[in-house]
């Protein structure tokens, strides 16, 4: 696996390094659970060299190697006006445009997303950016499908992300795809405990964005997300739907790579998470809500896909930084501390 991050002028720091610390963290416990083999991740730019970031710190970066393909390719978040750095490094664009082709994921943070639509990548596909560049960005690029409302976008193998608390989500995301919704759930405890909403409630995606060739199968994928809370008798839903139970089993697995059950139990943790984040309900509460009568069930369930109980997950995401004995008020920072 192979990772790269492009730098330049007047990028942020924390756009390249928070992404990168995060990448390394999933690569070091797959390697310690798994054995696998570590990513190797790469810092490039148009031209080999130093590159002082806007805190003044200085990353180094080799010079991109046409014909060499990465599986994700970061694109940095930039300090005030992108367009003289757009052009300064006009080499990237086709550089770009090779990496989309040969299927590497692309993922462009605030107005770095300035060079995927300078590129012409983004024509005709939706996009967002950060708040005070919405304007200025819509005027330039008239033919991206601008979605201000959404902190991520995806467009394809295409993702930008409005903010680095945005990119931070989308790594996470990175992370699930690559090595699994358990290592996934370990780093973002790591590094954002407070409750966030996930992924899939702030990523606009295209319709074809998750596209297979199976509208069967499209639809059953709809009528769960629809009723994951209920009972779901999955030969029941291969009849509804005129399917044999076996044949609908291989389709599904075919279009999605996955099983109509491991499916099913996927959105219903990933409901479950956000509920146990965001509201006060019970454990026997949220189980019910997301379709299970038997909290030690999903409990147990919960489990094998995060590595860590409901109890504790809520414990991790939603513990304070400063704790207040009832009756105080909080202590304010003294000068000189």
């Amino acid at each position: 696996m192979r990772i790269a991050f492009v730098l330049c002028e007047q990028l942020l720091a924390t756009s390249v390094a928070l992404p990168a610390e995060m990448l390394r963290a999933a690569a070091e416990l797959a390697s310690a659970r798994q054995r696998r083999g570590w990513p190797q991740i790469e810092f490039v730019a148009t031209r080999a060299g130093s590159y002082p970031s806007r805190s003044g710190l200085p990353l180094q970066a080799s010079a991109i190697s046409p014909g060499t393909h990465y599986d994700l390719v970061y694109l940095p978040a930039l300090w005030r006006n992108p367009q003289p750095v757009i052009r300064q490094h006009a080499a990237l664009l086709p550089w770009l445009h090779e990496q989309h082709e040969a299927g590497s994921l692309i993922g462009a943070a605030g107005t770095g997303v300035c060079f995927l639509a300078a590129s012409g990548l983004l024509d005709q596909r939706p996009a967002t950016t950060h708040w005070f560049y919405l304007d200025r960005f819509a005027s330039l690029y008239p033919a991206v499908e601008l979605k201000p409302q959404y902190l991520i976008t995806r467009a394809g193998n295409l993702y930008c992300a409005a903010s680095i608390n945005a990119l931070a989500d989308l790594t996470v995301h990175f992370i699930r795809h690559f090595f699994g919704s358990s290592i996934a759930a370990h780093v973002e405890r790591h590094f954002s405990h407070e409750a966030r909403k996930s992924y899939d409630n702030v990523t606009y995606r295209e319709d074809d964005s998750e596209r297979h060739d199976d509208e069967d199968i499209i639809q059953v994928q709809l009528w769960l997300h629809q009723h994951l809370a209920q009972p779901v008798q999955l030969a029941e839903v291969a009849r509804q739907f005129g399917m044999s139970l076996r044949n609908f089993n291989r389709r599904f697995r075919a279009a999605t790579g996955t099983t109509p059950l491991q499916y099913l139990q996927g959105l219903r943790i990933e409901a479950g998470r956000d509920l146990l984040g965001n509201s006060n309900l019970s454990i026997a509460e949220v189980a019910e809500k997301v379709g299970y009568q038997d909290s030690s069930h999903f409990t147990r369930l919960f489990r094998e896909w995060l590595s860590v109980t409901p109890q504790d997950y809520r414990k991790s995401v939603r513990s304070k930084l400063f704790a207040v004995e009832p009756g105080s008020a909080p202590s304010q920072p003294r000068a000189g501390k």
